[in-house]
């Protein structure tokens, strides 16, 4: 069978397909595949792996901007050749993500400044990267978006976009005294994903002084029970790296990320994984 091709629509045909890298790599492809004798297989192989791999970055790239990352806190700036108590394996093995395919959780516990928000960022910046949906927020701010979307009839609607997200990161999230309507969203948000859907909390008070979190006893342990019950329970209490690469720098010298980092859960009736 004849077919006739007229090279000079290839372009125009390449975007109604709506394949850019096809366009942006045809010609010069075609090129090496008539110089080197590639058979036609080979040349549509080479140019559909390009197509693919330009994809992934795209859609990575357009993840890593709907994550809302804290800027600059990724695995490289972590600083872990310094700092020896560190389990860097144990944090790759959470960037590697299966814990986010049977829905667990990841909770550091720490006191200002001591790393818990470049860690938690760190992880979901290597999550995004491995193909998962992540977004970071503080949690006041998610609880205020909550809060509206139940004074609009929306909480149910609101609450399915976030299932979109293979990791809620929420950080600070002790940070404020909450009443009891912040506290119910906050509730419903942690049982809806219960073994479901992954959450990431940093938290700068133990589980013991969560009444800040949740004033009512009973909800405070239901919500405690649903976050530690499939969780990597991280205690982070160290000096502020803030305040000493601060102090590193007016002195002259080069900043310095500091952490530490301990396996040990210390609330009774957790089961943190180890």
């Amino acid at each position: 069978m004849s077919v006739h091709v007229d090279i000079h629509t290839l372009p125009a045909m390449l975007t109604a397909l709506r394949l850019p890298s096809f366009q942006r790599h045809w010609s010069d492809l075609a090129g090496r595949a008539d110089a080197e004798g590639w058979q036609a297989a080979r040349f549509l192989a080479a140019l559909a792996e390009l197509e693919l791999a330009d994809r992934d970055s795209r859609r990575i790239q357009r993840h890593l901007l709907q994550a809302k990352l804290p800027a600059g806190k990724t695995l490289a700036t972590f600083d872990f050749a310094a700092l020896p108590t560190v389990p860097k394996a144990r944090v790759t093995a959470l960037a590697a993500g299966d814990w986010i395919e049977t829905g667990d959780n990841l909770v550091a516990i720490g006191n200002s400044g001591s790393g818990k928000t470049h860690l938690l960022a760190a992880v979901g910046h290597a999550l995004v990267e491995a193909g998962y949906r992540v977004l970071y927020t503080r949690t006041t701010d998610l609880v205020q978006r909550l809060q509206a979307a139940r004074r609009d009839l929306a909480l149910e609607a609101a609450l399915g976009k976030l299932d979109k997200f293979d990791l809620l990161i929420l950080d600070d999230i002790t940070y404020a005294n909450k009443d009891l309507a912040e506290t119910s969203v906050l509730f419903e948000l942690i049982a809806r994903r219960y073994e479901h859907r992954s959450l990431a909390i940093a938290a700068n008070q133990p589980f013991s002084a969560w009444d800040r979190v949740f004033p009512e006893q009973a909800v405070a342990v239901a919500a405690i029970d649903r976050l530690v019950h499939h969780a990597t329970i991280l205690e982070m209490n160290a000096e502020s790296y803030r305040r000493r690469s601060a102090a590193i720098r007016i002195d002259g010298g080069p900043p310095i990320v500091r952490d530490s980092l301990s396996d040990n859960q210390t609330e009774p009736g957790s089961d943190s994984q180890t």
